[in-house]
């Protein structure tokens, strides 16, 4: 089938409704008759957030069979079919590092899916907690799927490594990955595409760091807008959208709106609840917004680029003394600046200003 081949590429650069109005011309009968189809049928629903398409082609291609080469460009309709019950991760990690492993061993460089299946296996190893093997699996599917133009595959990968390196407070990297993250979102206009928005949330992270309110507004308004597209078929990644987003309002004394995202999250893990690790960050962000240290920050103004330049000093065993000769200010100013950080942020000693400046994602962990 030719119009097979067009599909890949066609899903890659954000056109989705294009491709959902070539499907429905197709016909779920037709469709059935090829599964190498019925996979982007699936992808299709999965991207655009129709759980009902997802879960009715995912189900089809399980039971499946397929001989020949697909036309889409992936090495075989098995592997085609791994990759996207990678991306569901209806059974866990586990199933999931096996599915992606799988893909990754059967799609060859100049496959246009190879970035694909390398994603999926560096998200299910950050879903089972190995940062150190998920972090390069995600930069060498980065530069896979920018060489072969799959460009959401790229913003998905960028996004990620971006917000791992703000949690270990390397915010040079973060901006570089969120630039390029961007900036292929807008060449090829994917700003509602669901696999964008933790772009969105990561620059509105990054904009809050460095005291910019109006472009972190204005990168969360993008955000939420489209975040009803982000369910519990591609639960890692709502989920993750989910706590960026509400870990950026707590840092800015939105309760409220951490609150209600905290309630979407949970609705995702509970059709969706092997999700390893990220479990267990949802629970920590719990314990925050549930804590005491969450009262005194409401209505306060966030912090300023002085204070934030201050923040990482107090992870540090540093006198204000000492601080204040590497910000090359006087220790009264630093004193100053310290007590104005407690206030904001609703504590009363230096612990619990780093304990709650990390959990609102203003500190690296």
């Amino acid at each position: 089938m030719r119009l097979t081949a067009a599909l890949a590429p066609t899903v890659h650069t954000g056109q989705l409704p294009t491709l959902r109005r070539w499907l429905r011309t197709i016909g779920d009968a037709n469709i059935e008759r090829y599964p190498p189809l019925a996979v982007m049928a699936g992808w299709v629903g999965v991207l655009s957030g129709d759980t009902a398409q997802a879960e009715r082609w995912v189900a089809f291609v399980d039971a499946a069979s397929s001989d020949g080469v697909p036309l889409d460009g992936s090495s075989s309709f098995e592997s085609a079919r791994a990759m996207l019950q990678a991306g569901m991760c209806a059974a866990g990690p586990e199933q999931m590092l096996a599915d992606a492993t799988f893909a990754v061993a059967h799609e060859p460089a100049w496959s246009p899916f190879r970035g694909s299946a390398l994603w999926a296996l560096g998200e299910a190893h950050l879903l089972a907690g190995h940062l150190d093997q998920g972090r390069p699996l995600l930069a060498e599917a980065s530069t896979a799927a920018a060489t072969t133009g799959n460009a959401d595959t790229v913003v998905l990968c960028e996004s990620e490594l971006a917000w791992l390196a703000m949690d270990r407070s390397d915010w040079h990297e973060a901006a570089d990955r969120l630039e390029h993250a961007l900036a292929v979102v807008d060449e090829h206009r994917m700003h509602d595409y669901i696999t964008c928005l933790q772009a969105f949330a990561g620059a509105a992270r990054l904009s809050l760091h460095d005291s910019d309110l109006h472009e972190t507004h204005r990168q969360l308004t993008q955000a939420m807008r489209a975040r009803p597209a982000a369910t519990h078929v591609l639960p890692f990644t709502a989920v993750r959208l989910r706590l960026h987003l509400a870990k950026t309002y707590l840092a800015l004394a939105d309760v409220a709106t951490a609150r209600q995202l905290l309630r979407e999250t949970d609705d995702i893990v509970r059709q969706r609840p092997a999700l390893g690790a990220l479990v267990d960050e949802v629970e920590e962000f719990r314990r925050v917004l549930a804590s005491g240290a969450t009262t005194g920050v409401a209505g306060m103004p966030p912090l300023s680029p002085a204070e934030l330049r201050l923040l990482p000093y107090l992870q540090t065993h540093l006198t204000a003394e000492r601080i204040a000769e590497q910000l090359f200010v006087s220790s009264w100013t630093v004193k100053t600046q310290v007590k104005s950080i407690y206030r904001k942020l609703g504590v009363s000693s230096r612990n619990e200003a780093v304990q709650h400046a990390t959990a609102v994602g203003l500190l690296g962990a």
